[in-house]
């Protein structure tokens, strides 16, 4: 009869693992807390009075486990939402076609895409987006609200939009594939010396190589200073920002970054660089944020830019895509990030930081059709080349 008592037993010591040796104890109890979540889901699915959908049950409960954490920077991507998130990375998603930035009243319409159908509904920067198909987006995440305007090519929805002190409008939107324009680029000149302005939406895939394409192309027509326009630039993918920072910085530290599990790692330019004698200024504004302030950063601390515009967002933590077995994925903070002088500008926690402060302080008037702040940029450049 030793087979029931070693049961008998073992069903004992699961529930009381502080009578466990320590490699036993860490297994039973890893595998408890597996069997109690599988408990609590098969309780609710075979007894709740309405039909339980596990899938989304399990999708609802990652997303609440992620915000526990108390981190505006880490997230749970369901299947669905995941697809969309890597669509936007490589510079393509379906939706209406605009950049946004969270707002306690829903979202406010940051940049609009020629010739996207946001653009077509007369939305433009500035509009505040309070609801879709009649929803409210008021006090939800820019994650939460987005979720809500995307959706299959060919789709409508309804959104409610404010533009300054006008009463709010309803327009309808027909959803389409939208190819996010990473960089534009054009020739600006001051007092007779023509400067390269190029202006980067997002650190998506490939990004740097259009930035390097465009500067390069404006060389070649007599440009003699370049400003990289970072506003409403929120990130993107580290690399990106570490080949962009690369076209101007011909060696040493870009950034470096550092987690609980992660080993201090540092990122050094990649080498072929533009003309160190041609002058460059970053223009930023409160919106340029994570992989914005990486390349904002290392331009000023190696003394390679002059930084003009507002102070950035301040995010000094990176994330890491972890993908999951049933097709979603966790977007997790894992570390932070440093500048080449060791500055963290999220002061070392997961909310919004000191960010970058700008040598030159110029902001938009979003009243004018001017741009003020590009003006100062354009004229900073242009003195460090006289």
């Amino acid at each position: 009869m030793l087979l029931p008592v070693l049961l008998v037993g073992g069903l004992w010591l699961g529930g009381h693992p502080q009578y466990l040796p320590g490699f036993a104890r860490d297994a039973f109890v890893g595998d408890s807390q597996a069997q109690l979540y599988q408990e609590a889901v098969d309780e609710l699915a075979d007894n709740y009075y309405r039909k339980v959908d596990r899938e989304k049950l399990l999708d609802t409960g990652l997303t609440a486990g992620v915000r526990s954490l108390h981190d505006r920077f880490s997230s749970y991507f369901d299947p669905k939402e995941y697809r969309e998130f890597e669509q936007a990375t490589e510079g393509a998603f379906e939706g209406v076609g605009m950049n946004v930035a969270e707002n306690p009243r829903g979202l406010k319409v940051v940049t609009v895409f020629d010739g996207s159908p946001a653009k077509r509904a007369g939305i433009a920067a500035g509009d505040l987006i309070t609801a879709a198909d009649g929803k409210s987006l008021a006090g939800k995440t820019s994650r939460e609200a987005t979720a809500l305007i995307k959706g299959r090519a060919g789709t409508a929805v309804r959104l409610t939009v404010r533009t300054g002190k006008q009463a709010p409008r309803t327009v309808s939107v027909r959803r389409a594939r939208v190819d996010v324009p990473a960089v534009k680029a054009e020739m600006r000149e001051s007092g007779g010396m023509k400067v390269a302005h190029v202006r980067l939406a997002g650190f998506t895939s490939g990004a740097h190589g259009e930035v390097r394409q465009a500067i390069d192309k404006l060389l070649k027509r007599g440009a003699q200073g370049v400003v990289l326009d970072l506003r409403d630039n929120g990130g993107g993918l580290l690399n990106e920002a570490v080949e962009t920072a690369s076209i101007f910085i011909p060696e040493g530290t870009i950034v470096s970054t550092k987690g609980r599990e992660r080993a201090r790692r540092v990122f050094e330019a990649t080498g072929d660089p533009i003309d160190q004698k041609i002058p460059v200024v970053v223009l930023v504004n409160r919106e340029s944020a994570s992989a914005s302030e990486i390349v904002t950063g290392a331009l000023q601390d190696r003394k390679r830019a002059e930084v003009v515009g507002t102070r950035t967002f301040g995010k000094g933590v990176f994330q890491e895509i972890r993908r999951l077995s049933n097709g979603g994925a966790l977007d997790i903070t894992v570390g932070e990030y440093f500048t080449p002088s060791g500055r963290n500008l999220g002061g070392g926690g997961v909310k919004r930081g000191a960010g970058i402060k700008p040598d030159v302080k110029a902001e938009d008037n979003t009243q004018t059709r001017r741009d003020e702040a590009l003006e100062v940029a354009v004229k900073t450049v242009s003195r460090e080349a006289t």
